[in-house]
């Protein structure tokens, strides 16, 4: 009876189990069903938002592709009214030519006309002269108490001083025509020459303009109550102008050599991050000695250009140096080129050498270019260089007399002498700030002139004048002496508009190296 019991309540137990089983699995099934069906309904739904999306960013792409197509067409169409433009210039340009060259035709045929009609009046006067001859020698015969030998002597005295005076007036006749003729041939060349040879006009500023990623830059170039912007006028001579314009920061100097130098340097004082006095003179002098570096690749390029050949390695740096040097704000460098191709267009077209005519109009401002004996003129030291440096005779000669110092020997020195005054004279080539550029000079040689001053930088458009002193040579009493002194002499001795700030500077710095 118990086993009954037991095993019934063990299949009961079973059957129960079972039906539990298969009702837990009915119950996951659709729980799973339910999950199933929420996750499509999800993924509709992002597939729904992901087409949106690409559908929006197809748009704007098509828009952008659109305005970038626009602009193109903009920019082709700009580009073919440029073109029409200039060819319209240019067939101007040759209509005005074959209108020149017709009248030039006219000219010569009118030329042809007048030296027909002198040569008929010649002969007009050649025959009244055999007739006064024949007169001449009726009466003589006529004449009792001569002889024949007296009268041929009479006869020819007197043709002979009607010769003469014919001689001397068709001398005169043609000396003048000459000069007509020589006037007109050589506005003719320098005409032709001018048209022929493209000017690049532009004037060097004493400003550029440095640009910087955000304003928060100029607070670490400024440092710690301005001892980084004091360290980098010190060592470059370059003002740094901070103002409120945004992302740029202004390098004021007229002296375009020490302006490119702060300008790289700054670049890389912000491009590295560590702006303080020791890193600023530390990439100051190794842009400076790039600087140098630059000049000579400068040379080089320009001497290629031009195709001249064989000239000596330190004139060549020499040239370089043009680059970042100026006459009367002309960059001395695009000055220097330009007379170079002047020299050898004329020089072609007078028949002359163009390959030596083209290497003395590029070397006839190299005395500008050394910064030692500033006392001779730029027109004998430039001369004095090409001696130095084997240039031949003729071009010594051209180079030293295109400003009349000595007296012109060839051909190729009115040559250089003209070209020189029509790349100057050019329209907007110059301006006259000659005179401003030599008192900053002055004024930096007369602070360079104490003792114990390591370098002195004029700046502000020379309204101030800082001067750096040797701590080690000089005392701070010593100091204010110098500053004193130094505005003395500059009221007294140079004539200036406003007034001019003297700042001397002494700092001492104190280095140890731990090991």
């Amino acid at each position: 009876m118990t086993t009954a019991i037991v095993l019934t309540a063990v299949i009961a137990l079973a059957l129960g189990i079972g039906a539990g089983y298969f009702i837990f699995q009915n119950l996951q099934a659709r729980k799973d069903e339910k999950k199933a069906a929420q996750i499509i309904r999800e993924a509709t739904q992002q597939a729904e938002n992901l087409k949106k999306d690409r559908i929006l960013e197809a748009k704007e792409k098509f828009l952008q592709l659109k305005s970038e197509h626009e602009k193109e067409v903009n920019r082709r169409n700009a580009e073919l009214s440029q073109a029409e433009a200039r060819a319209k210039t240019l067939e101007q340009s040759l209509e005005q030519k074959v209108k020149n060259n017709k009248s030039k035709e006219e000219e010569i045929d009118k030329l042809k006309a007048r030296l027909n009609s002198q040569i008929e009046a010649n002969e007009a006067k050649r025959s009244e002269l055999q007739t006064l001859q024949e007169q001449q020698l009726r009466a003589l015969e006529k004449i009792a108490g001569l002889t024949e030998q007296e009268a041929r002597d009479q006869m020819l005295e007197t043709v002979r001083a009607t010769a003469q005076t014919e001689a001397l007036q068709t001398a005169k006749n043609i000396l003048d025509e000459a000069k007509v003729g020589a006037t007109r041939e050589a506005k003719r060349i320098i005409l032709q020459t001018i048209q022929r040879t493209a000017a690049e006009e532009a004037i060097d500023n004493t400003v550029t303009a440095v640009p910087i990623e955000n304003d928060d830059i100029k607070g670490r170039i400024i440092g710690r109550e301005g001892r980084n912007i004091k360290a980098f006028e010190a060592a470059t001579g370059v003002e740094i102008v901070i103002d409120d314009t945004p992302e740029m920061v202004m390098l004021s100097c007229y002296d375009s050599v020490r302006r490119e130098v702060a300008r790289l340097a700054l670049q890389r004082l912000i491009a590295d991050g560590r702006v303080h006095p020791a890193r600023i003179e530390e990439v100051v002098e190794k842009t400076r000695r790039e600087i140098d570096e630059e000049v000579l690749a400068w040379g080089e390029r320009t001497v290629i250009d031009l195709g001249v050949n064989g000239l000596h390695p330190e004139l060549i740096r020499y040239v370089g140096r043009m680059r970042f040097r100026a006459s009367y704000g002309q960059n001395l460098l695009r000055h220097s080129r330009e007379v170079a191709r002047l020299c050898a267009t004329m020089a072609a077209e007078m028949g002359l050498n163009p390959k030596m005519a083209k290497r003395a109009g590029l070397l006839h401002d190299i005395g500008k270019v050394p910064d030692f004996d500033e006392e001779t003129p730029h027109a004998l030291l430039g001369m004095k260089l090409c001696e130095k440096y084997g240039e031949h005779a003729d071009i010594c000669n051209a180079v030293g007399a295109h400003h009349d110092e000595i007296e012109m020997k060839t051909l190729i020195a009115p040559i250089v002498q003209a070209c020189d005054a029509i790349s100057g004279s050019r329209p907007g080539a110059r301006r006259a700030d000659e005179t401003y550029m030599q008192r900053i000079k002055d004024m930096e040689g007369m602070a360079m002139s104490y003792p114990g001053v390591e370098s002195a930088f004029a700046i502000q458009a020379g309204r101030e004048l800082r001067v750096i002193l040797n701590a080690e040579k000089v005392t701070d009493e010593q100091s204010d002496t110098i500053a004193f002194d130094l505005s003395q002499r500059i009221t007294k001795e140079m004539k200036f508009p406003g007034q001019i700030k003297i700042t001397v500077i002494r700092e001492k710095r104190s280095v140890g190296f731990a090991k």
